[in-house]
This record gives C-alpha cells, structure tokens and sequence, in this order.
C-alpha cells in the first residue's frame, strides 16, 4: 500500500470521516487495563484521536510518511512512522517498548485491507496483552445520501473498479471475506462483521474532497484517466442539491472485533 495515499495525504485530512465516539467507549470497555492502545495505518489520525480518550498512551504508526505530516496532535499520542523494511522485532521495540503482550487494544481503520496480513496478524498476537487483548478492524464503502445521489456513487464505485488495488475486494466485499483469526466477543467474527453506520453532516464541498482523495481516482490519474471529470462532478452536485446545500447522511461500515 505504500504510497497509495501520499498524493492526495492533505485532502484526505479534511474529507474522510471521523468514527463515532461511541465506538470507542465499547471497545475501550472490552479491555481492562487502558495503559496502551495501537492504531495502525492511522493515516492522520483519526481513530488515534478517539482512542486518546480511554487510554493513557496511543502509538499511530503508518508507512506514509506524507499521511503522517498532517497528523492532528495530541499529548497522549505518539505518530511514529514504519517504512516496510522494518523488521517484526523493531516494531515490538517501537510499540511495546520491547516488551510483547503490552497493547490493550489495536485498532485498524480502513487501512487492515492494503496489509500484508499473516505478516500483521503474526505481530499483532505478540503484541496484544493477554489476557485482555482486544483487536478491532473496521472499513466503511457507500455513501448512502438519498434515491438521486446513490446510485450516481454506485456508478463511480463501479467505474472505478478497474483502477483500484487487487485487495479492494475485501472492501468491496464489506470484509466479509477478509481473513480474521481472532475470538469472537460478540462483535462480528470471520466472515460475518457487524455492520455499523458512521453519520457525517457536511456540504458538495467536502464530499469532492472525499471522492478525490479516494485511491483509485489517483491510480487512475496516472494511467491517463480521470474518473471524476467535470461532467461527472456536475452530476454528483446536481443530485447532491447544489454546491453549497449541507446535508447529513451515512457511510455503511461494517466491523469485527476479536480476541486472542
């Protein structure tokens, strides 16, 4: 996934959603302890930022470094970045201070999907406290705003298709395939995720940021193609009621949460 993302690194920060505070309020209460929680791929933050507030001390690693630049600060969160040369032992010195069976919780926001996964999975298992340990994974992949503008985003999804990375299709499959092989506690497990919703109020403006900071768009762009020319923008704006109409809506996510 390295770089996937750099391109669009500052508009990502201003478009993509924050996750509900609630979501963190039931995960922080499956962990007993709160000294250590790891966000990976937190891009700039967003889900590190939530987790500030259950536990004393948040690592937010990604492998970009241009993500990381715009990273929201907060005292109780460390960013530290993690090129893919960096080998498993290294990166239990840089999370757990050396120390494995450290984390309380890992959290993996719309990211688990672009790694290397036994190779995650295998450090997770070392790092994860236990007992205790909780580990939750989560994605969102429609927009649902209203009968006009949802199936003009189905139609960019899936004119898109052809220019996103091959391990999309967990996504595209609401992570009902992507492999996960942790304990049930009751949200989601294997192949069933639990779907959740994430709300977001905002106007047109926010939402082309969005689009433009989506993956493929920029794939796209550097083999020539633009997906969201001005034909298209005009169409998304016309069914979204005008350039400056704010609205509230929903992204469909879907979640799995497990233990060791």
């Amino acid at each position: 996934m390295a770089g996937l993302f750099d391109k669009q690194a500052e508009i990502y920060v201003e478009a993509r959603p924050t996750y509900p505070k609630e979501w963190y309020s039931k995960l922080a209460a499956l962990t007993p302890q709160h000294s250590l929680a790891w966000d990976v791929g937190t891009g700039n933050g967003q889900a590190a930022l939530g987790l500030s507030e259950h536990y004393e001390q948040v690592v937010a690693s990604d492998i970009s470094e241009a993500q990381l630049k715009h990273a929201i600060q907060h005292p109780r969160v460390r960013y530290i970045h993690t090129p893919t040369s960096i080998s498993d032992d290294e990166m239990v010195n840089l999370i757990g201070g050396g120390h494995e069976n450290s984390v309380d919780l890992i959290t993996v926001a719309e990211a688990v999907h672009w790694f290397d996964l036994p190779k995650f999975y295998s450090l997770a298992k070392r790092l994860l406290r236990k007992p205790g340990g909780i580990i939750a994974v989560w994605a969102y992949n429609r927009m649902l705003v209203n009968p006009d503008f949802d199936p003009v985003f189905d139609r960019f999804r899936e004119n898109s298709i052809p220019f996103t990375h091959p391990n999309s299709k967990y996504v595209r499959a609401a992570y009902k395939t992507l492999p996960f092989p942790f304990e049930s506690v009751g949200l989601g497990r294997e192949g069933e995720p639990i779907t959740v919703e994430i709300p977001k109020e905002c106007s047109f403006q926010v939402v082309e940021r969005m689009l433009r900071s989506y993956s493929a768009v920029t794939r796209a762009k550097d083999q020539g193609v633009d997906l969201l020319p001005e034909e298209v923008i005009k169409e998304f704006q016309r069914a979204w009621g005008g350039h400056d109409l704010v609205r509230s809506f929903k992204y469909e996510a879907f979640m799995l949460v497990g233990k060791l």
